[in-house]
């Protein structure tokens, strides 16, 4: 399903920024100044993403994530695991995506152009993902078994929409493919070389990404204010994140943790972080 069609704007598409054969040495400078701007009336407060990340085309990266999000569902619908739309669960989670992605074009002009879709696999695994360009999905096993709220749904889609919003995935593999190339890639820079074919090259690669405790921070507050905007209580944030670390215990080896590792630090940023936001969840409410 593809959530894109009611939440169109006008915004024309802005070209990436394309290296010049003049600065292609100049990564340290350059990377200051192609840092990524934050949303003016941003309420968390999170670093520019790194310039490294442009290194990998942002189209090339969304196509590649589009293609193996396309086959992993139709795998699993070839496997009826593929939950229908017509189930409350599927509608359950569209209805939250309508709500956040309205929000999400202030981190990522971008996002105005994704097509966005949200779909649900029958699974015990407790996990769920958004892939670079807006392909959203989770397990029936993280709402099942962590018997999560709207609220606390609403903030795992929203984490999981900050990592493609403020682009993860192609910052990693940028950084990733960078260092086993070593100082060579600098030559390559003029058409970006090889570095520009490793995003149609990644096979399964996306959904196995680990990301920095930066950048999982980075996620849990963007996450925190899509949310809010969208009238999901903040407080769910910390709810969510004491359900994790309380299956986790039990030994249950969340799939989810092995990429979202939890502790007491991830709770008590998130904790000094709601008050920002409450305001925005409070408004939110009235309409």
């Amino acid at each position: 399903m593809c959530l894109l069609c009611d939440l169109k704007t006008s915004s024309a598409p802005r070209p990436d920024h394309v290296w010049s054969a003049r600065r292609a040495f100049l990564l340290a400078g350059a990377a200051t100044a192609a840092g990524a701007t934050l949303p003016a009336a941003a309420q968390v407060e999170v670093g520019k993403s790194s310039a490294l990340r442009t290194l990998v085309p942002a189209e090339e990266l969304e196509s590649a994530a589009n293609q193996q999000y396309a086959q992993m569902m139709a795998e699993a619908n070839a496997k009826r695991a593929l939950v229908p739309a017509s189930d409350p669960q599927v509608q359950r989670l569209r209805t939250m995506a309508r709500r956040l992605i309205p929000h999400a074009a202030p981190w990522n002009d971008r996002a105005t152009r994704w097509k966005w879709e949200v779909n649900l696999i029958r699974s015990e695994q407790i996990n769920a993902f958004c892939m670079p360009g807006g392909k959203i999905a989770f397990y029936t096993g993280i709402l099942d078994k962590l018997q999560l709220s709207d609220d606390e749904a609403a903030m795992i889609m929203g984490h999981e929409m900050a990592h493609a919003l403020r682009e993860h995935a192609r910052e990693r593999v940028a950084k990733t493919s960078a260092t086993n190339m070593g100082l060579s890639v600098l030559a390559q820079l003029m058409g970006l070389g090889q570095l520009g074919d490793v995003a149609a090259n990644l096979g399964t690669q996306l959904l196995s990404l680990k990301f920095s405790r930066d950048d999982e921070t980075e996620a849990d507050l963007v996450g925190l204010e899509l949310a809010a905007r969208s009238a999901y209580q903040p407080r769910a944030s910390v709810t969510l994140w004491q359900k994790m670390a309380a299956a986790n215990g039990g030994g249950n080896g969340l799939e989810f943790l092995s990429t979202h590792p939890s502790g007491p630090d991830r709770i008590r940023d998130l904790e000094s972080n709601v008050p920002k936001v409450q305001g925005l969840y409070e408004a939110a409410r009235r309409g």
